[in-house]
């Protein structure tokens, strides 16, 4: 299956390429993955009358989750909110909060979620810029004005096309885990270009609700030689600027796919549940295709990846029967 990719890319929360990931991250373990749990998520949803939920999305241009590091250490909740109200309304959250029942941002960071994204270009216009970071000083009950970093995210920079005559095969794409959220796509694509070459898209996988970086992303290569260094590697280097992190690698799986031994044939004309990663395979299979191929010597470890209707993708072992 091959798509040609358009020259315009609109990104609305995810990928206009590819599904997001949200039914893929069982392929991925990204431990710094943030979610927001319900009871925040009801807090920051826009109001009836807000801009956001007046079809305004498509001159939006930042999430409205913004990243703020280097708080004070007394710094608590309130504060925080109180040093950022006058942008907006907003919700201070960090991760884990709920759990931790907490008063203070454990690690001297937080999310700042807005009603609007207005209030973003606001904040945004009130910083201090230092080469390409941004800084607002904020107070606490023991340290006057303090810099704090701004990091907003840019909705532009969650899709990246090298070029757009180049065809975009999702067989031939891999899934990215542990993506540093300050990364954008265009440098994903070049670090996967420089060590692997033959990349023709990159992606950052974003949350719907407030399209801010889940911490995973995906990469499609032109031609099956990259492709397969890249998964036989399983784990890359993102060296970029301050990034440094070694992260995770694993192909990109379909849940429409017929069987690559029978088509289908020996299934009734099912999709295929399973998909082999190992690069002596890189086909989807039925169970009894599966059964037959992996009986063979030196074929009978490997491991199908699977995904089942909206069920998130898992490796499971396979019972001979």
């Amino acid at each position: 299956m091959k798509f040609r990719a358009p020259r315009r890319i609109y990104v609305e929360g995810k990928s206009p390429f590819f599904q997001t990931l949200e039914d893929q991250t069982g392929l991925l373990d990204d431990p710094g993955s943030h979610l927001i749990d319900t009871s925040v998520q009801a807090l920051t949803s826009p109001s009836r009358s807000s801009p956001h939920s007046q079809g305004s999305e498509s001159s939006e241009r930042f999430s409205r989750k913004v990243f703020v590091g280097g708080l004070p250490p007394d710094i608590d909740e309130d504060e925080i909110t109180a040093s950022f109200r006058r942008f907006g309304q907003l919700v201070v959250d960090w991760p884990h909060k709920a759990e931790s029942k907490s008063y203070f941002p454990p690690k001297g960071y937080a999310f700042l979620l807005f009603q609007d994204e207005s209030s973003v270009q606001q904040l945004i216009d009130a910083c201090i810029q230092d080469d390409d970071k941004l800084y607002l000083c904020v107070s606490s009950p023991t340290i006057k004005d303090k810099p704090v970093q701004i990091r907003p995210w840019r909705l532009s920079d969650a899709d990246f096309v090298l070029d757009a005559s180049m065809p975009l095969d999702p067989r031939k794409t891999v899934f990215v885990g542990g993506v540093p959220r300050p990364l954008k796509a265009v440098e994903l694509a070049m670090i996967m270009d420089r060590l692997y070459g033959g990349v023709c898209y990159a992606g950052i996988d974003t949350d719907p609700e407030l399209k801010y970086p889940k911490g995973a992303g995906r990469v499609a290569f032109s031609n099956q030689q990259s492709y397969i260094a890249a998964i036989s590697a399983r784990f890359v280097q993102l060296q970029h600027g301050d990034i440094d992190k070694r992260v995770e690698v694993k192909p990109y799986v379909l849940d429409d796919q017929m069987c690559d031994e029978c088509q289908g044939q020996r299934c009734g004309g099912k999709f295929a549940p399973f998909f082999c990663a190992n690069v002596t395979c890189l086909q989807y299979y039925c169970e009894l295709c599966w059964a037959t191929i992996h009986s063979r010597p030196g074929r009978e470890f490997h491991k199908p990846l699977v995904k089942e209707g909206a069920e998130r993708p898992r490796t499971v072992p396979f019972r001979w029967s």
